[in-house]
Protein backbone atom coordinates (compact mmCIF):
# COMPACT_ATOMS: atom_id res chain seq x y z
CA UNK A 1 0.00 0.00 0.00
CA UNK A 2 1.23 3.36 -1.24
CA UNK A 3 0.63 5.48 2.05
CA UNK A 4 1.65 9.01 0.24
CA UNK A 5 3.93 9.94 2.45
CA UNK A 6 7.02 10.70 0.06
CA UNK A 7 8.36 13.71 0.18
CA UNK A 8 6.20 14.88 3.02
CA UNK A 9 8.13 16.28 6.16
CA UNK A 10 7.50 15.57 10.05
CA UNK A 11 8.84 16.26 13.23
CA UNK A 12 8.54 14.08 16.21
CA UNK A 13 9.61 14.69 19.49
CA UNK A 14 11.21 12.22 21.65
CA UNK A 15 12.10 10.48 18.31
CA UNK A 16 15.87 8.93 19.43
CA UNK A 17 14.36 6.12 21.51
CA UNK A 18 11.10 3.75 21.55
CA UNK A 19 8.35 4.79 19.92
CA UNK A 20 9.25 8.10 18.87
CA UNK A 21 12.90 6.89 17.14
CA UNK A 22 10.79 3.82 15.24
CA UNK A 23 8.26 6.69 14.15
CA UNK A 24 10.95 8.59 13.14
CA UNK A 25 12.97 5.59 11.10
CA UNK A 26 9.33 4.47 9.08
CA UNK A 27 8.57 7.94 7.92
CA UNK A 28 12.15 8.16 6.95
CA UNK A 29 11.51 5.01 5.22
CA UNK A 30 8.38 6.06 3.19
CA UNK A 31 10.36 9.19 2.13
CA UNK A 32 9.39 11.76 4.41
CA UNK A 33 11.95 14.42 5.37
CA UNK A 34 12.53 14.35 8.95
CA UNK A 35 13.33 16.43 11.88
CA UNK A 36 13.60 14.69 15.97
CA UNK A 37 14.40 16.76 19.12
CA UNK A 38 15.21 14.96 22.53
CA UNK A 39 16.95 16.23 25.16
CA UNK A 40 20.25 14.02 24.86
CA UNK A 41 22.72 15.66 21.83
CA UNK A 42 24.72 12.67 21.40
CA UNK A 43 20.92 10.81 20.82
CA UNK A 44 20.28 13.13 18.44
CA UNK A 45 23.35 13.31 16.34
CA UNK A 46 23.56 9.74 16.69
CA UNK A 47 19.87 9.32 14.87
CA UNK A 48 20.30 12.01 12.60
CA UNK A 49 23.16 10.28 11.66
CA UNK A 50 21.12 6.99 11.10
CA UNK A 51 18.62 8.88 9.58
CA UNK A 52 20.80 10.08 6.54
CA UNK A 53 23.20 6.47 6.32
CA UNK A 54 19.42 4.96 5.38
CA UNK A 55 19.09 7.61 2.55
CA UNK A 56 16.88 9.88 4.30
CA UNK A 57 16.30 14.19 4.54
CA UNK A 58 17.31 14.40 8.62
CA UNK A 59 17.66 17.49 10.66
CA UNK A 60 17.47 17.07 14.98
CA UNK A 61 18.05 19.81 18.00
CA UNK A 62 18.99 18.68 21.44
CA UNK A 63 16.20 20.01 23.68
CA UNK A 64 13.94 20.00 26.36
CA UNK A 65 10.31 20.25 25.39
CA UNK A 66 9.04 21.37 28.44
CA UNK A 67 11.29 25.00 27.51
CA UNK A 68 8.80 26.56 25.55
CA UNK A 69 11.46 29.07 23.91
CA UNK A 70 13.77 26.24 22.84
CA UNK A 71 11.02 23.71 21.71
CA UNK A 72 9.66 26.65 19.16
CA UNK A 73 12.94 27.47 17.96
CA UNK A 74 13.51 23.93 16.74
CA UNK A 75 10.15 23.81 15.08
CA UNK A 76 11.45 27.16 13.44
CA UNK A 77 14.68 25.35 12.32
CA UNK A 78 13.35 22.06 11.60
CA UNK A 79 10.54 23.96 9.24
CA UNK A 80 13.60 25.75 7.66
CA UNK A 81 15.46 22.58 6.83
CA UNK A 82 12.83 20.42 5.79
CA UNK A 83 11.48 23.36 3.66
CA UNK A 84 8.13 23.14 5.74
CA UNK A 85 5.60 20.81 7.67
CA UNK A 86 3.48 18.70 6.78
CA UNK A 87 3.33 16.34 10.05
CA UNK A 88 3.94 16.57 13.91
CA UNK A 89 4.49 13.92 16.44
CA UNK A 90 3.94 14.91 19.83
CA UNK A 91 5.71 11.94 21.35
CA UNK A 92 7.46 12.80 24.73
CA UNK A 93 6.15 11.86 28.25
CA UNK A 94 7.41 12.62 31.79
CA UNK A 95 6.22 9.87 32.47
CA UNK A 96 5.41 11.30 35.93
CA UNK A 97 3.75 8.51 37.72
CA UNK A 98 4.12 9.38 41.50
CA UNK A 99 1.76 10.40 43.43
CA UNK A 100 2.51 13.79 44.11
CA UNK A 101 2.21 17.34 43.20
CA UNK A 102 5.83 17.51 41.38
CA UNK A 103 4.20 14.66 38.87
CA UNK A 104 1.66 16.90 38.50
CA UNK A 105 3.52 19.90 37.61
CA UNK A 106 5.55 17.68 35.51
CA UNK A 107 2.83 15.76 33.72
CA UNK A 108 1.63 19.24 32.57
CA UNK A 109 4.53 21.08 31.47
CA UNK A 110 6.30 17.95 29.63
CA UNK A 111 3.07 15.63 28.62
CA UNK A 112 0.44 18.37 27.91
CA UNK A 113 1.55 21.99 27.16
CA UNK A 114 4.77 20.30 24.97
CA UNK A 115 1.77 19.06 22.85
CA UNK A 116 0.00 22.22 22.83
CA UNK A 117 2.80 24.58 22.29
CA UNK A 118 4.27 21.93 19.46
CA UNK A 119 0.82 22.14 17.65
CA UNK A 120 1.10 26.02 17.72
CA UNK A 121 4.49 26.87 16.98
CA UNK A 122 3.84 24.54 13.81
CA UNK A 123 0.77 25.44 12.65
CA UNK A 124 1.86 28.20 10.22
CA UNK A 125 3.36 25.44 8.24
CA UNK A 126 0.59 23.10 8.67
CA UNK A 127 -2.42 25.47 7.45
CA UNK A 128 0.32 25.92 4.20
CA UNK A 129 0.51 22.33 3.81
CA UNK A 130 -1.77 19.76 1.31
CA UNK A 131 -1.80 16.85 3.59
CA UNK A 132 -1.24 18.11 7.22
CA UNK A 133 -2.06 16.04 10.38
CA UNK A 134 -0.98 15.85 14.42
CA UNK A 135 -0.62 13.03 16.06
CA UNK A 136 -0.34 12.77 19.72
CA UNK A 137 0.76 9.78 21.54
CA UNK A 138 -1.40 9.50 25.10
CA UNK A 139 -1.94 6.03 26.76
CA UNK A 140 -3.80 3.24 27.80
CA UNK A 141 -3.62 4.88 31.61
CA UNK A 142 -6.24 8.01 29.60
CA UNK A 143 -8.64 5.27 29.57
CA UNK A 144 -8.44 3.46 32.61
CA UNK A 145 -7.40 3.80 36.28
CA UNK A 146 -4.30 1.57 36.85
CA UNK A 147 -1.04 0.99 38.49
CA UNK A 148 0.37 4.59 37.42
CA UNK A 149 -0.41 7.19 39.22
CA UNK A 150 -3.01 9.82 38.82
CA UNK A 151 -1.47 12.85 37.32
CA UNK A 152 0.18 10.68 34.74
CA UNK A 153 -3.41 8.96 33.67
CA UNK A 154 -5.11 12.20 33.76
CA UNK A 155 -3.08 13.84 31.47
CA UNK A 156 -3.25 11.09 28.84
CA UNK A 157 -6.92 11.37 28.73
CA UNK A 158 -6.65 15.06 28.47
CA UNK A 159 -4.28 14.81 25.45
CA UNK A 160 -7.33 12.69 23.58
CA UNK A 161 -9.85 15.15 24.80
CA UNK A 162 -7.41 17.72 23.05
CA UNK A 163 -6.57 16.49 19.94
CA UNK A 164 -10.16 15.75 19.30
CA UNK A 165 -11.06 19.23 19.89
CA UNK A 166 -8.75 20.29 17.16
CA UNK A 167 -10.06 17.73 14.63
CA UNK A 168 -13.09 18.98 14.83
CA UNK A 169 -11.64 22.76 14.99
CA UNK A 170 -9.08 22.40 11.88
CA UNK A 171 -11.18 20.27 9.56
CA UNK A 172 -12.22 22.81 7.77
CA UNK A 173 -8.84 24.31 7.08
CA UNK A 174 -7.90 20.12 6.12
CA UNK A 175 -5.52 19.80 9.10
CA UNK A 176 -6.18 16.16 10.71
CA UNK A 177 -5.50 15.10 14.51
CA UNK A 178 -5.74 12.09 15.80
CA UNK A 179 -4.01 10.66 18.52
CA UNK A 180 -2.66 7.09 19.60
CA UNK A 181 -2.84 4.92 23.01
CA UNK A 182 -0.01 2.47 23.18
CA UNK A 183 -0.40 -0.36 26.07
CA UNK A 184 2.58 -1.33 27.94
CA UNK A 185 5.88 -1.47 25.18
CA UNK A 186 8.59 -2.59 25.99
CA UNK A 187 12.41 -1.84 24.43
CA UNK A 188 16.37 -1.92 25.79
CA UNK A 189 16.44 1.43 27.96
CA UNK A 190 12.51 1.82 28.32
CA UNK A 191 10.60 2.15 31.58
CA UNK A 192 9.54 -1.45 31.47
CA UNK A 193 13.13 -2.85 30.92
CA UNK A 194 14.10 -0.55 33.67
CA UNK A 195 10.95 -2.22 35.70
CA UNK A 196 12.32 -5.72 34.91
CA UNK A 197 15.11 -5.47 36.47
CA UNK A 198 14.65 -3.09 39.27
CA UNK A 199 10.85 -3.99 39.92
CA UNK A 200 10.34 -7.51 38.97
CA UNK A 201 7.42 -7.98 40.86
CA UNK A 202 5.74 -5.00 39.23
CA UNK A 203 7.05 -6.19 35.44
CA UNK A 204 5.34 -9.91 36.29
CA UNK A 205 2.22 -8.01 37.28
CA UNK A 206 1.66 -6.06 34.24
CA UNK A 207 2.64 -8.55 31.96
CA UNK A 208 0.36 -11.21 33.31
CA UNK A 209 -2.48 -8.59 32.61
CA UNK A 210 -2.15 -8.34 29.15
CA UNK A 211 -3.98 -11.57 27.04
CA UNK A 212 -1.29 -11.90 24.26
CA UNK A 213 1.38 -12.99 27.04
CA UNK A 214 3.48 -9.80 26.06
CA UNK A 215 4.29 -6.36 25.86
CA UNK A 216 4.27 -4.36 22.76
CA UNK A 217 6.99 -3.36 20.44
CA UNK A 218 7.69 0.00 19.64
CA UNK A 219 7.56 -0.37 15.82
CA UNK A 220 4.02 -2.16 16.68
CA UNK A 221 3.02 1.64 17.79
CA UNK A 222 4.57 3.74 15.36
CA UNK A 223 3.08 1.92 12.49
CA UNK A 224 -0.60 3.34 13.53
CA UNK A 225 0.86 6.65 13.76
CA UNK A 226 2.73 6.41 10.62
CA UNK A 227 -0.35 5.59 9.15
CA UNK A 228 -2.86 7.55 10.59
CA UNK A 229 0.11 10.64 9.88
CA UNK A 230 -0.48 9.51 6.25
CA UNK A 231 -2.21 10.74 2.79
CA UNK A 232 -3.79 7.06 3.00
CA UNK A 233 -5.50 7.92 6.31
CA UNK A 234 -7.04 11.45 4.94
CA UNK A 235 -10.79 10.76 6.51
CA UNK A 236 -9.69 9.97 9.39
CA UNK A 237 -9.32 12.48 11.82
CA UNK A 238 -10.80 12.53 15.90
CA UNK A 239 -9.61 9.05 16.10
CA UNK A 240 -7.88 8.20 19.35
CA UNK A 241 -6.00 4.68 17.94
CA UNK A 242 -5.85 2.10 20.91
CA UNK A 243 -2.76 -0.30 20.06
CA UNK A 244 -2.79 -2.35 23.27
CA UNK A 245 -2.69 -5.69 22.61
CA UNK A 246 -6.17 -6.33 24.19
CA UNK A 247 -4.91 -5.08 27.13
CA UNK A 248 -7.81 -2.31 28.33
CA UNK A 249 -11.51 -4.40 28.58
CA UNK A 250 -13.10 -0.81 28.06
CA UNK A 251 -15.45 -0.79 24.89
CA UNK A 252 -14.80 2.55 23.04
CA UNK A 253 -17.82 3.30 21.32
Amino acid sequence: MDLGLNGKRALVTGGTKGIGRRCAELFAAEGVAVSVCARNAEDIAATVDALKTAGATAHGAAVDVADKRALESWVADAAAALGGIDIVVANVSALAVADDEAAWKAGFETDMMHTVRLVNAAMPHLEASEAASICAVSSVSGREIDFTGPAYGAFKAALVHYVQGLAYKLAAKGIRANSVSPGNTYFEGGIWNQIETGNPDLFAEALALNPTGRMGRPEEIAAGVVFLSSPASSFTTGTNLVIDGALTKGVQL
